[in-house]
């Protein structure tokens, strides 16, 4: 009996952790609201692309990744990009980290990690392995 309390313990605390991680999935407004991100999960990496933009068009032909410094990659569309990849939820420090993220108005990509922080998630990207270097955002949820 003992056993099967613990093992029953075990299992919702494994349950439960697995549904704070996953409370990211959906979709997000970036901060100035001109991008709306679907995060999904990719072979159990939390992974996050653009499903909408405010002003999907530049001079009537659709947004590209100009920025880019990869020539190959500067003429894709920015509707579909993927902006972040290779997340995976640390339950001790409450985060989601080891992920990358992509600015595509820098053409940039930083380490990266994300929190929550009541509603809103926040997100950290960084250069050099150093958390103090960098920039943070939030995201507000999309409905």
């Amino acid at each position: 009996m003992k056993t099967l309390f613990v093992i029953s313990f075990l299992l919702s605390a494994y349950a439960l952790q697995a549904q704070n991680a996953d409370v990211i999935l959906g979709k997000w407004y970036n901060e100035e609201k001109d991008a709306i991100i679907n995060i999904y999960k990719e072979n159990g990496k939390y992974t996050g692309k653009i499903v909408w933009l405010k002003e999907p068009y530049e001079n009537g032909k659709p947004k590209v990744d100009d920025k880019n410094p990869d020539p190959k990659l500067a003429t894709r569309p920015v509707m579909g990009l993927k902006l972040f990849w290779g997340f995976h939820y640390d339950p001790k420090d409450e985060q989601w980290t080891d992920g990358r993220i992509y600015d595509p108005k820098s053409g940039k990509t930083y380490d990266c990690y994300m929190w929550m922080e009541g509603k809103d998630l926040k997100i950290k990207g960084y250069v050099l392995g150093m958390k103090f270097l960098g920039r943070k955002t939030t995201w507000t949820r999309a409905e």
